[in-house]
């Protein structure tokens, strides 16, 4: 890794600039730092002024190249993470590429009109400089107490983090005091050049994986029963046993896909849950594998929900982090 550094900072590797604003959305670690939700708020926040186009590797996917991502396709065609994207925003571009350097230039010839790519889970790709550089760190799981593989969680040393513009505290409780804050940007030590936000997630209400039209509200007498293939879901199940009687977890190995077996260990816990106030939640995420055992899962009458998430900010700085976001495309030069 150190090696690597150097060759990039010396230019004996090369990184590529682009004429088209780049905001990348990465962290240090491996997984679990939120970076679906958090491209999901950049999305929400410029696709009704702008025309966005999102680039991921399509982690675990089945395929290789560039690919240009439709709703029809599946999780192993592309990837979880760039389908919910598509699914959820189908009038922007979504697209998969193991290079970035090779992805933008394909982007700008399939859809033209592209006016920002927000990259994802690039912070590590050292192959593209992108314009604007957002470094995520968990809360519970800061970078500056881990460390590299594979005695920690880290990518690479934690004296990476100077490369971001913004870091953002992710997945914080949904009460923040000001000391917290305080010790936190004693404790990273941001640069002059660095912004500091601290991010939560706000749950929304569960709906039907094959009809989002059927909504469910949490009550605190149900049985809950998680499937997670997620990299961390503590955050989650203390949400959930805030809200309900009971969670029962069964847990997979991020970007999972899941087999019959599973669908089988799915439904037998689920038959033995003692309850008729029962039912089985899941993530976005994991929805876009769920949904490929859809005839399973329906033959067996499973009530499985996927449950919304969106990213806050807390101290009422939203609008700043917006903000800034505003300000580095209407100051983009080429």
């Amino acid at each position: 890794m150190s090696l690597r550094d150097g060759a990039y900072r010396a230019n004996l590797l090369k990184s590529v600039k682009f004429d088209i604003p780049t905001i990348s959305v990465g962290n240090l670690s491996v997984g679990g730092a939120g970076k679906t939700p958090h491209i999901e708020y950049l999305i929400r926040l410029l696709k009704d002024y702008i025309n966005v186009a999102t680039l991921s590797r399509g982690y675990g996917r089945k395929t290789q190249g560039y690919l240009l991502v439709e709703p029809q396709m599946s999780a192993q065609q592309v990837g979880d993470e760039p389908l919910q994207f598509k699914r959820k925003f189908p009038d922007i571009t979504v697209t998969v590429s193991e290079s970035r350097a090779f992805g933008i230039p394909r982007i700008l010839m399939d859809a033209p009109e592209t006016q920002v790519v927000l990259l994802d889970d690039a912070f590590q790709h050292r192959s593209v400089t992108p314009g604007l550089n957002i470094l995520l760190t968990e809360y519970n799981h800061l970078f500056t107490r881990d460390f590299l593989l594979p005695s920690g969680r880290l990518r690479e040393w934690r004296s990476a983090y100077r490369r971001a513009d913004i870091i953002i505290i992710t997945k914080c409780p949904s009460q923040l005091n000001e000391n917290e804050k305080t010790r936190i940007l004693k404790e990273i030590k941001p640069f002059p050049h660095q912004r500091v936000f601290f991010s939560y997630y706000d749950y929304g209400r569960p709906y039907y994986i094959f009809d989002a039209r059927y909504i469910a509200d949490l009550q605190p007498d149900w049985n809950v029963q998680l499937v997670s293939a997620i990299a961390r879901t503590e955050y989650l199940t203390d949400y959930l046993q805030e809200k309900v009687e009971s969670v029962t977890i069964l847990e997979y190995e991020d970007h999972h896909f899941f087999t019959q077996d599973d669908m089988n260990e799915i439904k037998a816990t689920f038959e033995r849950l003692q309850s008729d106030k029962k039912i089985i939640l899941t993530t976005e995420k994991d929805r876009m594998r769920l949904e490929m055992h859809r005839p399973f899962l329906m033959e067996h009458n499973l009530p499985v929900f996927a449950l919304r998430v969106q990213v806050r900010f807390h101290f009422e700085e939203g609008d700043q982090f917006d903000q800034l976001i505003k300000d580095f495309l209407l100051n983009f030069k080429s």
